[in-house]
């Protein structure tokens, strides 16, 4: 079963889609998603800095999540012609680096949004 988080960030994306539908740049999606959960009073960070531990040491290699939303969800958003795998690895290496259990991956190139959601849990 969803948790509530998740299912208020999908919520959000999909007032999102349904104002603009597909076709756009990720870019204007991710800043509209911002709007929309700052409108919900969801706490979230855009393009938050990510750094990759390595051998004990942290290194800036210029990663950056797409939302990182209540310090809970990792979100990263798309705008494809389809979802491949290695967007699914992406997700979940991000999650890991994050220390954050629970990813949502959205791509807004989709005629229905449902489509293109995928969940994750570590």
């Amino acid at each position: 079963m969803p948790d509530p988080l998740t299912g208020k960030i999908i919520a959000c994306a999909i007032e999102v889609h349904r104002l603009l539908g597909p076709g756009l740049l990720e870019s204007a999606y991710q800043q509209c998603l911002a709007h929309e959960l700052h409108l919900q009073g969801i706490e979230f960070r855009v393009q938050y800095p990510l750094t990759v531990l390595y051998k004990g040491i942290q290194i800036d290699c210029g990663y950056r999540l797409d939302l990182l939303v209540e310090q809970e969800v990792v979100v990263e958003l798309k705008s494809v012609e389809e979802l491949a795998p290695i967007h699914q690895a992406q997700i979940l290496t991000y999650m890991k680096l994050a220390e954050v259990d629970t990813g949502l991956l959205i791509n807004f190139n989709e005629t229905k949004l449902r489509h293109g959601i995928k969940r994750f849990k570590l």
